[in-house]
């Protein structure tokens, strides 16, 4: 295996050297990894095809949803109508968490964290 490691590092240098590389497209933008973490491992390579076929995955579908439903109970001024956009996030994010192997962070919802989070330890007092 280092054999072939060797092999392919001194092709690659010889390429940059002649120039083979210089006129890619995306040349000198940063390169865009997908967080694929929260696919599970069996079913990355599926979704990859899905995504080149231009499906989006259930869950992925359903963060965007819940992003955008997010975005919407922060504008909305009636406490009724803000109540229940809560309780449909939080079924929501009870539903993607139950369709995952790992747990659901709140990475993506920091201002809802925080409020849980003074929620849940106001109720302790």
């Amino acid at each position: 295996m280092d054999a072939f490691y060797r092999i392919a590092e001194r092709r690659i240098i010889e390429a940059m050297q002649n120039g083979d590389f210089d006129n890619l497209e995306n040349m000198g933008k940063p390169i865009r990894f997908e967080d694929e973490t929260w696919i599970p491992e069996d079913l990355r390579m599926a979704y990859k095809f899905l995504k080149n076929a231009g499906c989006i995955p259930p869950e992925l579908e359903m963060r965007n949803e819940m992003v955008n439903l997010f975005s919407l109970m922060n504008t909305i001024d009636d406490d009724k109508e803000r109540l229940k956009k809560i309780r449909e996030l939080n079924f929501r994010l009870l539903k993607l968490n139950m369709s995952r192997n790992k747990p659901l962070t709140f990475e993506d919802f920091p201002e809802y964290e925080s409020k849980l989070m003074d929620k849940l330890t106001a109720n302790n007092k």
